[in-house]
């Protein structure tokens, strides 16, 4: 697929399926994830890869984070059922550092774009996803299991896998003048 061809025509897909990438392809996605923008060659990102049986312990996580956060059972349920919505998850964590020319805000959207560059490699190859974040990004159960230190912050969980929906080959491109300004 062509890269403009795949950039613009980008969607995300949450009903996922075996198989998942692995091995070469799954290695690509995260060859794409650390070629995100990094001012300073920081490397301001860390990957947990999480499939096959890591769901069953990702879900018992989600759970205990869900539980200490104080949901309601449709809450927890909710949060037990997630890791199941794909066959691989990948938590991404900013991984910042104090820099003198390089702020942690810069340092999370590096991080961020290395989450659109992994979905996007994962598209290129066949695959799709969906970046979820959401309350349990802030847990302080789930910043622990992903040895977050107090400078870091999860930005998402990548789910991926096969698409079991056919999505449309191309989107509506939106009218971009509402949104661009010409200084």
């Amino acid at each position: 697929m062509d890269a403009l061809e795949l950039l613009v025509n980008r969607r995300s897909a949450s009903r996922l399926a075996e198989p998942a990438p692995a091995g070469e392809m799954l290695e690509n996605i995260l060859r794409a994830g650390m070629r995100a923008p990094d001012h300073g060659t920081l490397q301001p990102w860390r990957f947990f890869i999480v499939e096959g049986e890591g769901r069953e312990r990702f879900s018992q996580l989600l759970t205990r984070a869900a539980t200490a956060a104080g949901q309601d059972e449709k809450g927890i349920d909710k949060a037990r059922s997630a890791p199941f919505r794909a066959p691989l998850i990948i938590a991404v964590v900013a991984h910042c550092e104090a820099h003198p020319k390089v702020p942690r805000w810069e340092q999370l959207l590096s991080a961020g774009c290395a989450v659109m560059a992994m979905q996007m490699a994962a598209q290129a190859q066949g695959f799709n996803g969906i970046w979820r974040s959401g309350p349990l990004t802030d847990s302080p159960v789930v910043r622990e299991a992903l040895a977050c230190r107090e400078q870091d912050q999860i930005v998402g969980f990548l789910y991926l896998g096969t698409p079991q929906l056919k999505a449309a080959t191309t989107v509506s491109i939106p009218d971009t003048s509402p949104f661009v300004r010409y200084f």
